[in-house]
C-alpha cells in the first residue's frame, strides 16, 4: 500500500489492503502515540469508535475496539453513524480519541480508518506519522507492552449517540423548515437514519431514497456521486429540493426543485451570505480551494466577501479554517464545513442549513443559488508523464501563458499534478463549454509534448 495514512486516514479495499490484522495494529499504535503525547495523562482514557454500514464494518470495527481494549482504552462504540457524528460526539463526550471506519464516497469493496483527536478534529500529520511508524516497527516483531487485570480497556455499546448527534443538529439551526418538502438520498450510508430523522423533526416533509442499507449497497447508483436519482425524485414528487449524501454523510450536493444541480460551490455561497446576514461570518470571509469554479471567486468580489483560496482537499481548508478563525470554507464536492458547529465537514449539517435559509428568505433554492453563474469547467486528466515537472517546464509555461492570454478575465487555466496517481490535471474555464474544451484539449497536448 506504501505509506499508510493518505489524505483523509487509511483507506483500501477491505480484506486484502486494509486487514484486521492492519486495523487492530493501528489502533494499538494509536493508542501508545497519544499516551506518549500526554493525550491520556491522569486518566483512564476513552475512545469513540462508529462505522459506516460496509459490511467490511463489522469485522473491522472489532478489531479496531479489540486493538483499543488490548492498550488499556475504555471503548465507547456508536455503531453507524456519520462521520461528521463520531467527530462531534468524540468532543461533546470529552473523549481521548475517536475512530471511523468508512470509504466515504469509494465503492463497497473499500473501507477506511479515520482516527479524531480530543475535540474531534483530525489528527496533526505528525503524530499519523508516528502511528505509522509505530505500527511497523511492531510488525517487525517488536513487542508491545500490554496492560493485563484491571488495566485493560472495558467496551460498551453507546446508543445515545444517535439521538445526542441529532438534537445536536436541531439545536445549531437558525430556524425550522416548516413548510418545506425535501428528498434525501442518503447512498445506502451511515446517514440512512440520522438525516431523515434531523429533517423531519426540524419539522420538514420529507422522502427518503436509498436510505436502506444492506452491507453491499452503499454508494451504489446513488448519493452525491449519482445525482440522476436525487434530481428524477424531486421530480417526481414535487419537492422544493433535493439533499445527496455520500457514504459516510461528510458531503453534501443540491438539487433545486427543477432539478438543477447545486454543488459545494454555490452551497458554500448560498450559506456565506447567509451568516454575514447573520452576524456569524467572521473575518467577512470563506475559504476554498484552487478547484472552485471562477464564478464562485467572482460572486464574493462582487458582495463584497473576502475569499481565501487552499490546496485541494478539505483538511487544507479546515487547517486555514482554524488558523484564521473563519467560520466557513469547503469544496465544490460538498465538503462543507461550519466551523461553529462541526470539526470536520457535515452533509446532514450543510443541507439543514441551506434549507433553512430557503425557508427563512421564502427564495427557492434556484434563486438563492443564482447568486453565482457557474462558468463551464473542463478537467482533463494526462496519464504517464513526469508530473514533477511541470513547475520548471518552459515549453508548458509558454502554453499557459498563451490560454491565459486568450481567456483573460474571463476565463482561468490550473495545471495540477495528481497526489495519488503520475498524471497531470488540466483544469480550464470559460464563458463557454466550447472555448473550454478547446483550450483544455490544447494545454493537454501541450503537457504530453513537454512532459511526456
Amino acid at each position: 500500500m506504501g505509506r499508510l495514512f493518505g489524505t483523509d486516514g487509511v483507506r483500501g479495499v477491505a480484506n486484502a489492503d486494509l486487514t484486521a490484522e492492519l486495523a487492530l495494529g493501528l489502533s494499538v499504535a494509536a493508542a501508545h502515540v497519544l499516551a506518549e503525547a500526554g493525550t491520556f495523562e491522569g486518566h483512564r482514557p476513552t475512545a469513540v469508535v462508529g462505522r459506516d454500514p460496509r459490511a467490511s464494518g463489522e469485522f473491522l470495527e472489532s478489531a479496531v475496539v479489540a486493538g483499543l481494549a488490548s492498550a488499556g482504552v475504555d471503548v465507547l462504540r456508536v455503531g453507524v453513524l456519520p462521520t461528521p457524528a463520531v467527530a462531534y460526539l468524540t468532543g461533546a463526550l470529552g473523549a481521548d480519541l475517536g475512530v471511523m471506519l468508512s470509504a466515504s464516497h469509494n465503492p463497497m469493496p473499500d473501507n477506511g480508518i479515520k482516527f479524531f483527536a480530543r475535540g474531534g478534529h483530525k489528527l496533526a500529520d505528525e503524530l499519523e506519522d508516528r502511528i505509522e511508524a509505530l505500527y511497523t516497527s511492531h510488525g517487525a516483531g517488536e513487542p508491545w507492552d500490554r496492560p493485563t487485570g484491571g488495566g485493560v480497556g472495558r467496551v460498551r455499546n453507546y446508543d445515545e449517540g444517535f439521538d445526542n448527534y441529532v438534537a445536536h443538529l436541531i439545536g445549531v439551526l437558525p430556524n425550522r423548515l416548516d413548510g418545506l418538502k425535501v428528498v434525501l438520498d442518503e447512498a445506502n450510508g451511515a446517514a440512512a437514519r440520522v438525516s431523515p430523522e434531523a429533517f423531519a423533526r426540524a419539522g420538514a416533509e420529507v422522502v427518503t431514497i436509498a436510505a436502506d442499507p444492506d452491507g453491499l449497497n452503499i454508494n451504489d447508483g446513488c448519493g452525491s456521486t449519482h445525482l440522476s436519482l436525487v434530481r428524477d425524485a424531486v421530480l417526481e414528487h414535487g419537492a422544493d429540493l433535493g439533499i445527496a449524501h455520500d457514504g459516510d454523510a461528510d458531503r453534501c450536493l443540491a438539487v433545486d426543485a427543477e432539478g438543477n444541480e447545486v454543488d459545494g460551490d454555490q452551497i458554500l455561497a448560498v450559506l456565506a451570505l447567509g451568516l454575514r446576514e447573520q452576524g456569524h461570518l467572521r473575518k467577512n470571509t470563506v475559504v476554498a480551494t484552487v478547484m472552485s469554479n471562477l464564478g464562485f471567486k467572482l460572486a464574493m468580489e462582487r458582495e463584497g466577501i473576502e475569499l481565501v483560496q487552499t490546496a485541494v482537499g478539505d483538511r487544507y481548508v479546515l487547517e486555514e479554517m482554524k488558523r484564521e478563525g473563519f467560520a466557513l470554507g469547503g469544496e465544490q464536492s460538498g465538503h462543507v464545513i461550519i466551523l461553529d458547529h462541526a470539526t470536520t465537514g457535515d452533509g446532514t449539517l450543510t443541507g439543514l442549513m441551506l434549507a433553512a435559509r430557503i425557508t427563512a428568505t421564502g427564495r427557492g433554492l434556484r434563486d438563492l443559488a443564482s447568486v453565482m453563474d457557474r462558468l463551464p469547467q473542463v478537467l482533463v486528466n494526462v496519464p504517464d508523464v513526469d508530473k514533477s515537472r511541470v513547475d520548471s517546464s518552459a515549453e508548458l509555461a509558454a502554453a499557459v501563458a498563451d490560454a491565459e492570454r486568450e481567456l483573460g478575465a474571463t476565463g482561468r487555466v490550473l495545471l495540477r499534478p495528481s497526489g495519488t496517481e503520475p498524471l497531470v490535471r488540466v483544469m480550464v474555464e470559460a464563458p463557454d463549454t466550447e472555448q473550454a474544451r478547446s483550450v483544455a484539449g490544447r494545454l493537454a497536448d501541450a503537457v504530453k509534448s513537454a512532459l511526456g
